[in-house]
């Protein structure tokens, strides 16, 4: 194989090596297998262009060209001519996709299901890095620099992936550049013949330096040996690094992991995410139940409860998890003495929701689920095993409806003592200002639960707090004084600021995860958006356990044991339904659309939250999409491009044979671009200037390699002579007809180079490379000017002068 077949297929392969970490973005693989066919398509299209040979430019157009039409033929065959040749409506078909695709993205969780619109933004990702990475590394033979578009392509399959990326798709992708990087040194190194490095023994036979057979030579073997290092060190140092988070080979941040198949789970921080959730700029629906409950306003669907505080984060601790029980236990602190009611929640989950915490009513008294869930007994949450998540899923929930009295809140004994050793606990490091503000708030307070209320109170009512998601109160154990001295934020602000408030107070509290009750439909079902994601605190009572508490203001419901004059169940007259203040307020609900009648909605008088909801649910409408602009412009760009060096050659010759003044000197200049003129067609044609030769001994090589005869070798022999008269001559003379004289020096050299001579010759001219050169010559001349600026400047700068030492 021959050593740019060598590049050509080690670009394929490191560019694929790279492809690998997208893998983990969707659900089947069989994209990849796609894109690997198509990209050996381009990739040989490559070879075969550089093996004619073409100009390098024709060869990057041919292989663009190559993937557009196979681009065309896979995913719009049916909107192109002859199946394969784009036009109007293939471009049109293109945007749709990419429109679809990008709404997929935004739509489903990963893996996201490889819908046609993921597809074609996947291969065509992959086509597009392997045409940049062959051009680099195979047509200009610069393989470093190809390391990144490689880089590019596994950054942002790593960025997307998130969790669930890991050192595999690290090391094939950085294998694959060094594998690239091997394959440039070796083609170059065989460039110079054998290397000898002391006294060689004798090779055997058939064995070359650096052929495949025998052994490498040193160098081979040396730069095999630097990137086997190189690799190494950026995997094992930053294990013995703790700053840089434990290297490549560790895993991400326990947070992104819940279940870990031993029995554990590990630290997670769910709240990460609620903000990104609640700005999302369309409504998804991601659950979906129906339950035998009178009154849902407090069927909140709790997801994990996040007892660990830190200072800056609520986190989850360490806790064993054991497999489900057909009958979950008891809730803890929970007596008889207090009503509760078993009821009974039917939920699906969608296909964009992929949780590992299962969501459930709290607390719940049975669970019917299939797949590897365990059950955690504190938190009293189910978490996935092995990669279980929520995704599609059906389930039921048997729970329990707890329905304390006041009066049993308050006058709830005191809490046993690990609960409050635990719970209590909070980090040298809070600032003294929420201790003190917890307890002006609730200053004269008779019992905890008193207490607990009007920090529940302050928070909605009393305190000034505003309700905004962009609020960013920033991190760090400063984060909860920030938010109670500017009042504005979000359920996470509001409800780690009041457990961590309680704790102060010595009420055990925690954060609990999850979602509020969602919105009714007209099927009797609720709707759970991602509008819907909530926190709230859990505060412990003993005799009532973990009860819920809501300090968020306009959210949800506060729960009727915390009102102050709420009736008990015994005295409600009619269950209530959920009205939209008892659902997510300042997201628009996705219920708006089964309200609205048909022709109101034609006339598009329904609210925005249906709009959105039918958004969704349809695929259709949402902001312009700039896929096809994008696509329309990279496609006239691909046009035009290629057409550069043209375009440029023919102002050059404009330029050139333009008339002048009639001077002694514009004689010279004439003459002397004239000259310019043929040498560069000759060049253009395939003979090289050599600037070594004088104009006459150029003229004769001109007309032996470019075989011109009669007029257009006179005419070559002409302009030479005036080239030499204008030199040399003691009075220059106007020499008549030089642009003439081009003229059939151009028409011979073509006649001379056949068809594809001419053509090569006229769309991509080889002296288009004086471009390069020029640009090259003002950045070397604009260099030295600054070096020149600077020198002078140093020069104008005063020495220090050496201190007079006397001697003796």
């Amino acid at each position: 194989m021959s050593g740019r077949g060598r590049l050509a297929l080690c670009a394929y392969a490191a560019t694929l090596m790279a492809a690998g970490a997208l893998l983990p973005l969707v659900e089947s693989p069989g994209w990849l297998v796609q894109a690997a066919f198509l990209l050996a398509v381009q990739s040989g299209v490559g070879v075969l262009a550089r093996r004619l040979p073409l100009p390098s430019a024709l060869t990057v157009g041919a292989q663009a060209l190559t993937g557009l039409l196979l681009l065309t033929l896979v995913f719009a065959g049916d909107r192109a001519l002859l199946g394969v040749v784009p036009g109007p409506d293939t471009l049109a078909r293109f945007g749709e996709l990419m429109s679809t695709g990008a709404q997929d993205i935004e739509r489903y969780a990963i893996p996201a299901p490889a819908s046609e619109g993921i597809r074609l933004m996947l291969v065509a990702g992959v086509l597009a890095i392997g045409l940049m990475v062959d051009t680099i590394a195979v047509t200009f033979r610069s393989a470093a620099p190809a390391g990144l578009p490689l880089l590019a392509l596994y950054s942002v399959a790593a960025g997307l992936a998130g969790g669930a990326a890991s050192a595999l798709w690290f090391l094939l992708a950085a294998s694959g550049y060094l594998l690239l990087l091997l394959a440039e040194s070796r083609d170059r190194l065989s460039q110079w013949g054998r290397v000898f490095a002391g006294t060689p023994s004798a090779p055997r036979r058939g064995e070359q330096a650096f052929g495949g057979g025998g052994t490498p030579g040193a160098p081979v073997r040396t730069g095999r040996r630097i990137g086997a290092l190189a690799l190494g060190v950026a995997l094992v140092v930053p294990l013995a690094l703790p700053a840089l988070d434990g290297g490549l080979l560790s895993e991400f941040d326990g947070g992104d992991g819940a279940g870990s198949g031993n029995g554990t789970i590990n630290a997670v921080n769910p709240m990460v995410s609620l903000q990104n959730n609640l700005n999302q700029p369309s409504e998804r629906e991601w659950l979906r139940y129906k339950t035998n409950a009178a009154d849902t306003s407090g069927m909140y669907l709790r997801l994990v409860a996040l007892d660990r505080f830190d200072g800056s984060r609520w986190l989850t601790s360490e806790r064993e998890v054991v497999d489900l029980p057909d009958r979950l236990p008891r809730p803890e602190g929970l007596s008889a003495s207090v009503r509760t009611q078993e009821v009974e929640t039917r939920i699906s989950a969608a296909g964009s929701f992929a949780q590992e915490w299962l969501p459930m009513p709290f607390p719940a008294a049975g669970v019917d689920v299939d797949g590897r869930w365990r059950f955690e007994p504190e938190g009293r949450s189910l978490v996935g095993d092995r990669g279980q998540n929520t995704r599609d899923m059906e389930y039921t929930i048997r729970s329990l409806l707890v329905q304390p009295t006041a009066q049993q809140l308050a006058t709830a004994p005191s809490p046993p003592a690990d609960i409050v050793a635990e719970y209590t606990r909070v980090p040298a490091a809070l600032p003294d200002v929420v201790e003190e503000t917890a307890r002006q708030v609730t200053a004269g307070a008779e019992s905890d639960y008193d207490a607990a209320v009007r920090l529940q109170e302050w928070f909605t009512t009393t305190g000034g707090f505003t309700y905004d998601t962009d609020v960013n109160s920033g991190s760090g154990p400063g984060a909860i004084a920030r938010f109670l001295r500017d009042k504005e934020g979000f359920c996470v602000h509001f409800s780690a600021s009041m457990a961590a408030m309680a704790r102060t107070l010595g009420i055990p509290a925690r954060v609990a995860v999850g979602f509020t009750p969602g919105t009714a439909r007209g099927d009797g079902s609720m709707s759970v958006s991602n509008r819907n994601a909530h926190a709230w605190p859990e505060l412990y009572f003993e005799g009532v356990g973990w009860t819920r508490f809501e300090p968020t203001p306009s959210i949800g419901s506060a729960p009727d044991y915390t009102l102050p004059e709420a009736p008990t169940a015994e005295d409600s007259a009619a269950p209530s339904q959920p009205t939209e203040a008892t659902s997510q307020a300042p997201a628009p609900t996705a219920s708006a659309s089964d309200t609205c009648p048909a022709d109101a909605r034609r006339r598009g008088e329904c609210d925005s939250g249906a709009a959105a909801g039918d958004s969704a649910a349809g695929g259709s409408g949402g902001p312009l999409s700039w896929g096809p602009v994008l696509l329309v412009a990279a496609v006239v760009a691909g046009l035009v491009l290629p057409l550069l060096p043209l375009l440029w050659r023919t102002r050059v010759t404009a330029r050139r044979l333009a008339s002048r003044g009639r001077t002694d000197e514009d004689a010279a200049e004439r003459a002397l671009l004239a000259w310019r003129e043929v040498t560069d067609t000759a060049w253009d044609h395939g003979i090289p200037p050599d600037e070594s030769l004088t104009a006459r001994r150029s003229a004769v090589r001109i007309v032996l390699l470019g075989k011109l005869e009669g007029a257009a070798a006179e005419s070559v022999h002409r302009t030479a002579g005036a080239v030499e008269q204008v030199l040399y001559a003691p009075e220059p003379r106007p020499v008549p007809g030089l642009v003439d004289d081009v003229a059939r020096v151009r028409a011979g050299l073509s006649a001379a180079a056949g068809r594809w001579g001419r053509i090569r010759a006229r769309l991509f001219p080889r002296s288009s490379v004086r471009v390069i050169w020029a640009l090259s010559a003002r950045r070397e001349a604009f260099a030295g000017r600054l070096r020149a600026r600077a020198d002078s400047w140093q020069a104008r700068l005063p020495h220090p002068r050496k201190p007079f030492r006397r001697h003796g």
